[in-house]
């Protein structure tokens, strides 16, 4: 018998029954009881720190939002989902504009090097953020897949300010990562960064150089007015 095969033999006849895992304190990396306006303030610093760009606008107008910060970085060839909301938006406010929309919805070794060569920036939406890390967190799917994320110059991020939550903690139990995590799950704390031996920092040589994070905000109530 090999040695694997026995102790699983003794683990299987244990005398007194099945081991059982031993219960968790999860309180070190939840309950932080920000509210919604410090977990923005939070996630906003972070992500500035590490030259992470955020534009504050109205869901009702983020597309005007869009257009300006395409415009303003030059933008002329664009990566976009098409069944998406954000994409559906996105594409029908740019419609008439002088851009190229990209499909990306084609089998990666058809348009490889396009993607690579040609396309100035990829536009996705966010499932949400962490306020304690500055992180945007992406499922990635055939509509909106990694690449566009990940490849091009320029990765702009829709994401809404109410779905921002304290910690990594929250998102995984919020979300029932568990019962049916993908298999890619992003986690993006601002654009491709990379360091030399002498510890010289670099924005975009494994990725994009820029990350833009458009934060949505629902319209104002009266009470709030």
């Amino acid at each position: 018998m090999r040695a694997r095969d026995a102790i699983l033999k003794r683990l299987r006849e244990r005398a007194d029954g099945p081991l059982s895992a031993p219960e968790s304190d999860f309180a070190v990396v939840t309950h932080r009881g920000w509210s919604q306006e410090e977990r923005l303030a939070r996630f906003e610093r972070w992500i500035a720190s590490v030259h992470g760009e955020v534009v504050h606008t109205p869901r009702e107008t983020w597309t005007e939002a869009l257009a300006r910060v395409l415009a303003d970085k030059g933008v002329r060839r664009l990566a976009l989902g098409k069944e998406h909301p954000v994409a559906a938006e996105a594409r029908r406010a740019l419609a008439d504009a002088e851009m190229e929309l990209v499909d990306v919805d084609r089998d990666i070794e058809q348009w490889q090097r396009e993607q690579f060569e040609r396309v100035d920036a990829g536009l996705t939406s966010t499932r949400g953020a962490i306020a304690e890390t500055g992180s945007l967190w992406l499922w990635p799917t055939p509509d909106e897949p990694r690449l566009i994320s990940l490849v091009p110059p320029i990765h702009v991020a829709v994401l809404d300010a109410d779905t921002l939550e304290d910690t990594l903690f929250d998102v995984v139990e919020a979300h029932g990562w568990a019962d049916g995590m993908p298999t890619n799950a992003l986690l993006i704390s601002g654009p491709s960064k990379t360091a030399d031996i002498e510890q010289t920092l670099a924005y975009g040589v494994h990725g994009p150089r820029e990350l833009v994070v458009l934060v949505r905000h629902p319209a104002a109530t009266e009470e709030q007015a």
